[in-house]
């Protein structure tokens, strides 16, 4: 934001005093908020969701970003605490497939899920260094690797379609059937053999639907621009300050996923469908249910809220 007020001074001569970008952020986001309660409500009722979080530190306290993510939208939200009991109700009603990694609080959630299958590899592959001898587990890994790579492969020429992939099903209750029997002597497998019959329902769900994907990069890449932001401000949120960024970035986040241009939508361009959020038939309006933003928004009469980097000189 001091980029932001220096550059309006350089290049257009237009000098604002200290604060008041801050104060348009906070309007903006209040403008956006029933956008970014309907983002919500499609996500909930699209075929698949991603969910990722990732730690925050605010002005003396930590906390987590949360992010959810369909195949076109983009939510994010900020909680105290990583502990994930809210999201029960916060999915109530949601249908489809849950897409996650492996963080334990996901694992109640009354819903059919996948689990990320990368997080799983890089695992493997973890810990294949660190036990570069263990033939037991090298066995264990390369049958593992070997099934996926095969499904993989069929996804890379036939894209995401049950009537390619469910013909793998039976290779792979023979995987577990196999993994999950045998006896042997490394822990490192053993530990493996448990993950494997603990997950066995939600690591090949993939196979059963069409679209759904066999990893969570979806999520990771929504969380990415978050964390770009953290890395200048982290420390220095405020509770307040942090969830008017997210309900901004929410709507451009799902803007960038979508192929549309936020600027339009800040200009109020972007009322037809080239500047809608859906798919399939005609596509609904981002700004649903949203008056014309201003064509001069009194930021004056917005409560100021201190910012990330309000006090921090350039």
């Amino acid at each position: 934001m001091h980029r932001v007020r220096k550059g309006l001074a350089e290049v257009f001569k237009i000098s604002l005093r200290d604060g008041l970008l801050y104060r348009f952020k906070t309007a903006v986001a209040e403008y956006f908020r029933p956008a970014y309660a309907r983002i919500l409500e499609e996500i909930l009722k699209s075929p698949v969701l991603h969910i990722d979080e990732t730690e925050v530190n605010l002005r003396g306290r930590k906390g987590y970003v949360w992010v959810l993510t369909s195949m076109e939208r983009v939510y994010f939200f900020y909680r105290d605490s990583r502990e994930g009991t809210f999201l029960k109700e916060m999915l109530r009603g949601f249908t489809g497939v849950l897409v996650s990694d492996f963080f334990t609080a996901y694992d109640s959630l009354d819903c059919p899920q996948q689990k990320c299958l990368i997080h799983l590899l890089r695992d493997l592959n973890d810990d294949m260094l660190k036990n570069p001898f263990d033939e037991e587990f090298k066995k264990l890994a390369h049958r593992f690797s070997t099934l996926l790579r095969k499904v993989v492969e069929t996804i890379d020429r036939y894209g995401l379609k049950k009537r390619h992939l469910h013909k793998y099903r039976a290779e792979v209750e023979k995987f577990f059937k196999e993994a999950c029997s045998d006896e042997g002597v490394s822990e490192v497998a053993r530990g493996y053999r448990k993950r494997f019959e603990k997950y066995r329902g939600k690591l090949f769900t993939f196979l059963d639907y069409d679209g759904i994907p066999w990893n969570n990069n979806n999520a990771e890449h929504a969380i990415k621009c978050f964390a770009k932001y953290r890395e200048f401000a982290d420390g220095r949120f405020t509770e307040a300050s942090l969830t008017d960024n997210l309900v901004i970035l929410s709507v451009y986040q799902s803007c960038e996923y979508q192929g549309i241009d936020f600027l339009d939508i800040l200009r109020g361009k972007a009322e037809d469908d080239e500047g809608s959020f859906g798919s399939g038939r005609r596509k609904r309006p981002i700004m649903d249910g949203v008056q014309t933003l201003p064509e001069q928004l009194t930021v004056d009469s917005a409560p100021f809220v201190g910012d990330d980097l309000a006090a921090t000189p350039e």
